[in-house]
């Protein structure tokens, strides 16, 4: 069963020449690594040759598993958003209840994670609490410590 992810127009273009690089780029450059290796005699004893082989697999393992993502991959219109509940593409400000630190975070699916950016994944323990909340719920996230709250304060679309 494959797993629907939304993307930014953007998120989707880096997806997208990710996997075209792989493909258009590393694929043949493993592909000549394998030939130059044949070329220097007996397989059977051809350290060089097994390691090219392994780095081909694992190249293609690599594609096959973008290849899935991409097709899999959906766009999703920020403007057409929901403000009213935290959805994929949200920008959520919260408070934490504990220590009263503001945080502003962007849900993006997982592959567009970026902390320092202030982008966090949906499938992250923050990100699930978060998902179909309204201003002034409290968010509940499962942490090694115990529970953290997290008190909705303003959904965005930017």
């Amino acid at each position: 069963m494959s797993k629907v992810s939304y993307y930014t127009a953007e998120g989707l273009k880096k997806l997208r020449d990710e996997l075209n690089q792989l493909r258009d780029v590393e694929r043949p450059k493993a592909s000549q690594a394998i030939a130059e290796a044949r070329d220097k005699g007996d397989l059977s004893e051809n350290a060089e040759y097994d390691a090219a082989k392994e780095a081909q697999g694992l190249l293609e393992m690599k594609i096959a598993k973008l290849e899935e993502v991409y097709s899999n991959a959906r766009l999703i219109d920020e403007s057409q958003l929901d403000t009213s509940k935290v959805l994929v593409h949200s920008t959520v400000r919260i408070k934490n209840q504990t220590n009263a630190a503001e945080v502003k975070y962007k849900l993006v699916a997982q592959s567009e994670a970026d902390l320092k950016a202030g982008k966090i994944s949906v499938d992250s323990p923050i990100g699930k609490s978060l998902l179909g909340k309204k201003v002034g719920d409290i968010a509940e996230v499962n942490v090694p410590a115990g529970i953290m709250k997290f008190e909705i304060l303003e959904i965005t679309r930017d």
